[in-house]
Order: C-alpha cells, then structure tokens, then sequence
C-alpha cells in the first residue's frame, strides 16, 4: 500500500465481510510510507480487529512489500489482496478451497476492471478484451482453465518458501517470474533463488513469479469463482506511466527467463517500430508508408467499435485513444528496457512457441 486513501476502507471492509473463519484470518497491510493519511486509517482498524496488523516498507517497491508480508505470515496459506481492489464475499474461501483440492500450486480469478469516472471505465472496458491484453487470460475468460498467470494470486507458504518467493529487482512481473519458477524442476531451477519475492523487479514480479511457479512444475488455476474488482487508472496520463513501466521490465523479466516469452509481448514493440519505419517512409515519398499505420488504425477502430456495442456506446469516442495509449505505452517501455538490459537470449523454438497457446 501507498497513498491508498480512496481505496483502502473499501478494501478492508470487502475482506472484512468475507465468510472465511476469523479464527483463521491474519491481515497484513504493507505500507510503503503513505502520507495521504492510509496508515491512520488502518490503524484505526487494527484496533478494532486485532488481526489486522500494519507494516512497514522503507524500500517502497512492490515486491520488497510482498516478501516482508510473506515473512511476517503466521497461517499455511497465503492470499495476496492488493488495496486497489475489492473482494467478492467468499473470495479468500474458494481461494483456499481451489489451493487444497485442485493440485494448482497458484490460483487466481478474472481481474474485473472497474472504473470511477468517463475516462477510467473506457480505460476498464479496454483493458478486458483480447484487443486490450492479447493472451492475458485472467483479464477477460470466464471459465475455469489452466494457464500462464493469475491476478493476485494464492499459494502455500512452504510453496513461496521452496521457490525463494518474489524477487525484489523487480518492479512488476514478479508474480509471473515466481510462477515461471514454480513450473521449473528444482534441477532446471538451480539454487540462486532470487527470495522469496524477487527484489530487482520492482516492477513484473508477479509475471516473474508465475514463470518460476510453472518451472518449478507447478500449475496455475484461473477460476471464475473467484471474484474481485480492480480500480484502474483514472487518466489517460496514468494509465501511459503505468503500461510504460510494465513493457520496461517485461524485458527484465525475459532476460531472466527467455522461455517465458508469448506473442502479446512481442506485438506492441513490433507496432511502435512499425509506426516509426512508417514515418521514415512517408520522409522518401514511399508510395507504401501507410500501410501499418492503416491497419492498424482499421483494428484499433473495429475492437473500439465492437467493445462499445458490448460496454456502451458512450466510450466509442475514447476507446480507440485508450487502446493505442496501451500499446504504444507498452511498446515504448519495451523499447527503453531492451536498450537498459539488452535483447533477450531467444531460441527459434522460442519463438514458434510464443505464439502457441498459453502453457498450463
């Protein structure tokens, strides 16, 4: 948590009114130095419910916070909740119930994205449709599947001890790195384990996680009944730093672990670099210079289009905005991360299988 003031009563009170046992229920809240008056606000619920205790982050990086979490965590079971969400009324329920009779080694549900005012519920619609997030299951499939990466996420802690958890060099992707290694046989996965949540990316930690769940040989469960509700960005502005930022470490991410590579990741870089060769073009008078930028705007308006007719037709004018907002953020900070860490190491047989369904 930080600076989580608009969100975090809501928060709580969705785990609060949860039908788990509150014999068995432990809430940790992270915080990384809110100012905005977050911390007051969960202490004042630390009195009331003595489960729910405050912790400190003076790293203020996503995974850092996990790990500390992690640590601190007295129960078998640990359910991540973000403050930025909230929570069906039996989400930490079929969380467990889904960890202990399924085999999954990680379960999660299908991120709805909400909104609070015109721009940020375009933003919401966009983001769950396949136009918005390729192959990203967990943000629009609604039936129970086999997949990649989750939203969130549960696991046993011996699960998160084993693989070291999140690495803290991460400032996204952790949880799909973890997942990468939890899919890793442990004579694959060797014993530098990054631990428990990789520290070094303080972005992508969660896709890092994930990579290192399936490595392990583990398996990842999407499920529709677990139900929660993520607040998106509010502006088109937000929404850019925060796509940025996740194509920027997406590169570490692949650099850890080349093998984890899918085609969604590829397709925004491969647009902005087709956009750029299309500006040199029309510089030499090619006669062929809009072709990319044609098909791409034909796309972008035909999902806009077909998004609006299922979310309302008020958000057509801006849905064509958000989507190229998201990929050209996306392909930008792509970009940026390969000349800071360099092209991944990929294989031909990477490749081809990037664009073959996602690996369970």
């Amino acid at each position: 948590m930080l600076n989580e003031r608009p969100y975090i009563r809501g928060c709580l009170d969705s785990l609060l009114a949860n039908d788990y046992p509150r014999d068995l229920l432990e809430i940790l809240v992270v915080d990384g130095g809110s100012t905005d008056g977050s911390r007051e606000i969960v202490l004042d619920y630390s009195r009331t419910f003595p489960f729910i205790r405050l912790l400190d982050n003076p790293r203020r990086i996503v995974p850092v916070a996990l790990n500390i979490g992690f640590r601190e965590a007295t129960g078998d079971i640990i359910v991540r909740a973000d403050a930025h969400t909230r929570y069906a009324p039996d989400y930490i329920r079929q969380c467990v119930e889904l960890l202990l009779t399924t085999g999954a080694s990680n379960v999660g549900g299908v991120q709805r994205a909400v909104g609070t005012n015109y721009i940020s519920r375009a933003i919401a619609a966009a983001v769950s449709t396949p136009f918005g997030a390729g192959d990203a299951y967990y943000r629009y499939v609604e039936k129970e599947t086999w997949v990649d990466t989750v939203y969130l996420g549960a696991w046993r802690k011996a699960t998160l001890t084993a693989l070291g958890g999140f690495r803290e060099d991460m400032e996204a992707n952790e949880d799909y790195e973890f997942n990468v290694r939890l899919r890793m046989p442990e004579s694959v996965r060797g014993s530098d384990q990054p631990g428990p949540f990789n520290v070094g990316l303080p972005v992508n930690q969660d896709y890092e996680l994930n990579y290192r769940v399936r490595k392990y040989g583990g398996k990842i469960l999407l499920s529709p009944r677990i139900r929660c509700w993520y607040y998106v960005r509010p502006s088109l502005r937000a929404l850019s730093r925060q796509y940025f930022r996740y194509g920027f470490w997406k590169v570490r991410t692949l650099v850890l672990h080349p093998e984890s590579l899918r085609w969604r990741q590829l397709a925004p870089p491969a647009l902005v670099m087709g956009l750029a060769l299309s500006g040199v073009a029309a510089a030499f008078h090619s006669r062929f210079w809009f072709v990319i930028p044609a098909v791409y705007t034909a796309a972008n308006v035909s999902a806009s289009l077909y998004t609006a007719a299922r979310k309302g037709w008020i958000y057509a004018p801006a849905l064509p905005v958000v989507f190229a907002t998201v990929h050209l953020s996306w392909g930008l900070g792509f970009l940026a991360g390969i000349l800071k860490w360099g092209m991944p190491r990929w294989t031909f047989r990477t490749l081809v299988k990037a664009f073959g369904p996602a690996q369970p």
